[in-house]
């Protein structure tokens, strides 16, 4: 009998993670789980939570200081596109209440250094991205009007193609990352698998991942209108959110485990 080595293992493997057909409510469960896991890791959430709300005030302030309100625009919309990487952290406590530990924050940063190369890749991308959207987003800028008093069909058509440019980034962004990196976190797989994935799992699930832009739009926007201090609880919310998503939407049981299950299965 021949033995499968690792090397076949990986040429079994799919280009892309199968994925699960989803209700259109099924994120409302996600934010439930999120909650309950906020709620069972109270401080190591929640310390995720302080320092994002913390990097987010140091932005504006560094925005405000050197530049102008425009640049502070561009810096906060462009949270969405650093979020996802920032939000490891709190993928790896999920998948630690989900095996049965307790959430400890040295055993993210340790499983956080496993996945680091991948991550890092995928980083850059979103990096590369959102100075992108930071070039258009000035670029955007000679259409605000510069009369004294512009009229509001003048300040309105400004908005609309702000808006427009801004969504078809962030929606690019979205799709790339809204189950790549919980994948990278959960399983020894390349950054260019985990995005494939996550497009593929966000085109099969139109109305779902509606649902959950709705959702991450309005919790981010209360996050905003509390000074960012809000932010503090609704990051860490939707990060465990985001890795409940993710397990419930996509297989990715070919791929090797990282972490506790890999922990368990090396012990």
């Amino acid at each position: 009998m021949s033995e499968r080595g690792p090397a076949d293992d990986e040429a079994a493997r799919p280009f892309v993670a199968p994925c699960r057909s989803l209700p259109a409510t099924a994120p409302l469960g996600w934010i439930r789980k999120g909650w309950i896991d906020v709620r069972r890791a109270p401080r190591q959430s929640l310390a995720y939570g302080v320092v994002i709300a913390l990097l987010s005030w140091a932005v504006t302030g560094i925005a405000l200081r050197f530049g102008n309100y425009w640049a502070v625009l561009v810096l906060l919309s462009g949270f969405v596109f650093v979020a996802p990487v920032l939000a490891l952290g709190l993928y790896s406590i999920s998948r630690q209440l989900e095996s049965g530990l307790e959430p400890s924050l040295a055993r993210c940063f340790g499983e956080q250094r496993r996945g680091l190369g991948t991550a890092m890749v995928f980083a850059l991308a979103l990096l590369v991205v959102f100075l992108v959207w930071a070039r258009a987003g000035s670029m955007v800028h000679v259409f605000f009007p510069v009369e004294a008093e512009p009229d509001w069909t003048q300040i309105a058509t400004f908005l609309a193609i702000g808006s427009a440019v801004g969504s078809v980034f962030a929606l690019l962004t979205f799709a790339f990352s809204a189950f790549s990196l919980p994948m990278i976190c959960d399983r020894d797989a390349d950054a260019v698998t985990a995005v494939v994935t996550s497009v593929n799992a966000v085109l099969r699930n139109k109305a779902a991942m509606a649902v959950w832009v709705a959702l991450i739009v309005t919790l981010t926007a209360i996050g905003f209108a509390t000074a960012l201090v809000g932010l503090a609880v609704t990051i860490p919310l939707l990060g465990h959110a985001t890795w409940h998503g993710y397990r419930e939407t996509v297989d990715a049981s070919a791929w090797p485990a990282n972490g506790p299950a890999a922990d368990r299965k090396a012990g």
